[in-house]
């Protein structure tokens, strides 16, 4: 249906919606958070009785602290049965059924690259692992001059790649080969001037 979202896009497109995340790890938490900030009515649907410890530490206490103040809804424990044009059937633990009203759908239970896209530029993959192959010192793929950065270079396994340590694939990608090289001929003078 044209309201249900696999990827999140843009929370300001939400304002004043009623709005609905499937999903308790950090892309639906990050969502959920700034669909409210963007002025959505939010309620977040995750299946498990509490938020996994996989959740960003700086994540939980702020979407905790809005569930209690009750600007975001949260349905723990419950599992979604049925998307309609209108809601999100939702059945709780006890077996109970709510209709939740939705203009807007957000499933974000599990983000994969887009294979597809690699398969039409002639990407090779890992059909296992989905990872892509790559140069990990320029990550170029096999295609040369096409380049990946960020969770696409971990495959499905994404929860590898975070802010913290993808920042520097830009500096992989457009750092020239004369930079990376001086950077090495300089590091190896100083290993040997330290005696390290």
């Amino acid at each position: 249906m044209p309201h249900v979202h696999h990827y999140f896009d843009e929370a300001h497109l939400s304002y004043g919606l009623d709005v609905v995340v499937i999903g308790g790890k950090n892309s639906a938490v990050e969502a959920a958070l700034q669909l409210f900030r963007a002025g959505a009515r939010v309620t977040i649907v995750y299946r498990g009785a509490t938020w996994p410890k996989s959740v960003k530490y700086w994540l939980r206490p702020d979407l905790e602290n809005r569930i209690k103040a009750g600007e975001i809804q949260a349905r723990l424990g419950s599992q979604v049965t049925q998307i309609t044009p209108r809601d999100v059937v939702v059945r709780g633990a006890l077996g109970n059924e709510e209709r939740i009203p939705a203009s807007r759908v957000y499933p974000l239970i599990g983000f994969h690259p887009d294979f597809e896209l690699f398969k039409r530029m002639g990407i090779a993959f890992d059909p296992d692992s989905g990872r892509p192959k790559i140069n990990p010192e320029t990550l170029e793929t096999s295609v040369p001059g096409i380049h990946v950065a960020g969770s696409v270079t971990a495959g499905t396994k994404i929860s590898e790649i975070f802010i913290e340590n993808g920042r520097f694939d830009g500096e992989k990608i457009f750092g020239s080969a004369a930079e990376r090289l001086q950077a090495q001929n300089l590091y190896q003078g100083i290993r040997r001037e330290t005696g390290e």
